[in-house]
């Protein structure tokens, strides 16, 4: 990417629409690509969730600090993000939403839509895909796009400066995007200006911008390393860059060498259109109130096992392990396993597998804060070879009837359309039905790989 590039924003009103972008242009777009190398975008939504709420209902919430949280009256709320207004009012995202209200009285708290999340991050990948198709959606509101064939819409920045324009024109939503040449600093480079920046970080940009920074603040480094790092003498990622490969391998195995690259920039990851297969898929509730024995926790387990049964059918996946959460009021948490004798996708061996593990493992008369399902050892359910007994011949072609028609069913008309007996106990239960409130950012089922609207 060569050439003379200038790209600023109106910081005095973070509302303004407008980006200004002044390119000192060569006569020949090709310059802007390199001859060899890739060009990577990074498209990050900015305060995605209260975005998507201002955009629906801007007489409501427009420059006004808001955040979004669980129940408040059910349970101590954590905020999950916030509105910038709110950011400077001095909220921030985990913060318990009582003392968020004490900071800022006039807060506007709102209840998650996830159902609606959904369906805004897919306009704005949509609008993304059209400019290349090797898109990677990495969550719900953010992606990398590879546009190195993509210079039939002209230069990175002004097609990062189109991408960011129609998602504003056509969705009300602000976002940053980062422009380099791998994904790493496309990542980093999108972080530099918010909300509604654009800003380009190449290789030979990296010791000026990047290396008196603290390590924790280079993508893909936690606090854990960072405090690892800090025992090493290694405080800033230029520290990082310069430090000894084969001490950071002996400290860090593999990954000492993927931080000497890191704090150089260097990054060979490439954007991969296609949507990896799950490794795992689970629902975690917090509970408006602390449940007590098996006859309590038993329709949330089994409308746990429905929900990531449900999830696991749509990607036409089998499970062959089970993975139960049990959290106490204290913040005390507990894990337990077991495998299924045979891989299944059925909300009843689920249900039956975590019950036993429940029973097995917890004390009736302690009192439980959250519960959670996990489902591992995930497979192509077409790949996978499944040993059945004489009577599950007979019954297995039935239950998955009755699991397609269900499904079916619950997809036209709500997940409430058919629910078994156990299913309607308590209101907590039909919450975890809800379409709007279920799912979290870490949920990526609906980012399969994007197609042409029209195809």
């Amino acid at each position: 990417m060569q050439g003379s590039v200038i790209l600023d924003q109106n910081h005095g009103n973070p509302e303004d629409k407008k980006v200004d972008i002044v390119v000192d242009r060569v006569h020949n777009v090709d310059e802007y690509y390199p001859s060899s190398g890739r060009v990577i975008l990074h498209v990050d939504m900015n305060a995605f969730y209260c975005s998507v709420h201002e955009a629906e209902n801007p007489e409501l919430y427009k420059g006004k600090p808001t955040a979004v949280a669980g129940s408040v009256e059910l349970r101590k709320g954590i905020i999950v993000t916030c509105s910038y207004p709110a950011r400077g009012r001095g909220i921030k995202t985990g913060m318990q939403v009582q003392k968020a209200l004490k900071i800022c009285p006039d807060l506007t708290v709102i209840q998650p839509n996830f159902h609606l999340y959904r369906r805004y991050s897919n306009a704005f990948m949509q609008i993304a895909y059209s400019y290349t198709p090797l898109l990677e959606a990495v969550s719900i509101d953010e992606c990398y796009l590879d546009i190195t064939g993509s210079r039939q819409f002209g230069t990175p920045p002004e097609i990062a400066a189109a991408i960011q324009r129609r998602i504003m024109e056509e969705l009300g939503l602000p976002c940053s995007i980062g422009i380099a040449p791998n994904k790493l600093l496309a990542k980093m480079a999108s972080d530099l200006k918010k909300p509604n920046g654009i800003s380009v970080l190449r290789l030979r940009d990296v010791p000026g911008v990047l290396w008196s920074k603290p390590c924790d603040e280079m993508f893909g480094i936690g606090g854990k390393t960072a405090e690892k790092l800090k025992r090493l003498g290694i405080y800033s990622i230029g520290q990082l860059a310069a430090a000894d490969e084969k001490l950071l391998t002996e400290h860090f195995g593999v990954m000492g060498s993927w931080l000497k690259r890191a704090g150089n920039g260097i990054d060979h990851g490439v954007v991969n259109p296609e949507r990896e297969q799950s490794k795992s898929i689970g629902h975690t509730t917090t509970l408006p109130r602390d449940v007590l024995g098996l006859a309590e926790a038993k329709p949330i387990l089994l409308n746990l096992s429905d929900q990531v049964a449900r999830r696991l059918r749509r990607q036409d996946l089998v499970a062959s392990g089970l993975h139960l959460t049990i959290r106490t009021p204290d913040m005390k948490t507990i894990t337990r396993s077991r495998q299924f004798d045979v891989p299944t996708e059925s909300a009843e061996d689920i249900y039956k597998a975590a019950c036993d593990l429940y029973v097995r493992h917890w004390k009736g008369d302690k009192p439980i804060r959250l519960l959670g399902v996990t489902l591992q050892g995930l497979s192509a359910k077409e790949d996978s070879a499944i040993q059945l007994d004489l009577f599950d011949y007979e019954r297995q072609p039935k239950k998955e009837s009755l699991n397609k028609t269900m499904d079916m069913l619950r997809n036209k008309f709500g997940e409430n359309a058919v629910l078994t007996a156990g299913m309607l106990s308590d209101s907590h239960s039909a919450r975890l039905r809800n379409y709007k409130e279920r799912g979290t950012s870490l949920q990526k089922d609906n980012l399969q790989r994007l197609k042409p609207e029209e195809e």
